[in-house]
């Protein structure tokens, strides 16, 4: 296997285990979102930390692709190819934020428990409310504004470059440009962000980023040919 095709392996690869790390965080950790409830109840804290550590696994694959991709992309653009590194570690440090305010909430509950004094718990569910807010609003910036970012990214490099098919690139454009226009009508309330409109909006880049990764670990990367130029 030449350099080429190993490389688009691996970022197949990485590509997978993103949606599948994402998607097990979110369902094993979700009780924890209802910070207040969640404090005082009996609680699932081993279900809550093996979320915590399958986003910790999302957040190496999501710097990973960055990383994998980046000679790639430099070869015909090095100012995507940065861009789009910088843009998978901002997503990663979000990620990040949120995945610590849902181990924070699961610290505040072994804490109430341990001291057993009723006075406190008012407070600790407040802070509790606090920090599921905190993850609400990384959840949105994060897999959403900075998501949509680099999907527009990488699928207008790949689109110039012809890395892979072109009508695969604008799956890309569209569920990029789609998840970001969503993530604004989420921020001014016209929806929620858990929602049907919401999911509907956020298919299509998670339909574009697995046949990315199928097409990347079946084919590889298109032949080089001659590039047009970039202004």
């Amino acid at each position: 296997m030449d350099v080429s095709r190993r490389t688009a392996a691996v970022t197949g690869a990485l590509f997978l285990l993103t949606e599948v790390a994402a998607i097990a965080g979110l369902a094993l950790y979700g009780p924890a979102l209802d910070g207040a409830r969640y404090v005082v109840g009996p609680g699932a804290d081993s279900r809550v930390l093996l979320g915590a550590l399958s986003e910790m696994v999302l957040l190496l694959a999501v710097v990973g692709t960055g990383v994998a991709l980046f000679p790639v992309i430099r070869r015909r653009h090095e100012a995507l190819a940065v861009g789009y590194v910088c843009g998978r570690l901002l997503e990663a440090a979000v990620i990040a934020v949120g995945m610590v305010s849902v181990l924070a909430v699961v610290t505040l509950r072994q804490d109430l428990a341990a001291a057993g004094d009723a006075r406190t718990t008012t407070a600790v569910q407040v802070a509790a409310t606090g920090l599921a807010a905190v993850h609400d609003w990384t959840f949105l910036i994060g897999p959403n504004v900075v998501l949509g970012a680099n999907t527009l990214v990488l699928a207008y490099a790949m689109h110039r470059s012809r890395l892979v098919p072109r009508p695969l690139t604008l799956l890309g454009l569209v569920g990029g440009g789609l998840i970001c226009v969503s993530a604004v009508a989420v921020l001014f309330g016209l929806y929620p962000q858990v929602s049907a409109v919401g999911t509907a909006a956020a298919l299509p880049v998670f339909a574009w980023e697995v046949t990315l990764a199928v097409r990347l670990l079946t084919r590889g990367f298109e032949p080089a040919r001659p590039l047009p130029a970039i202004a």
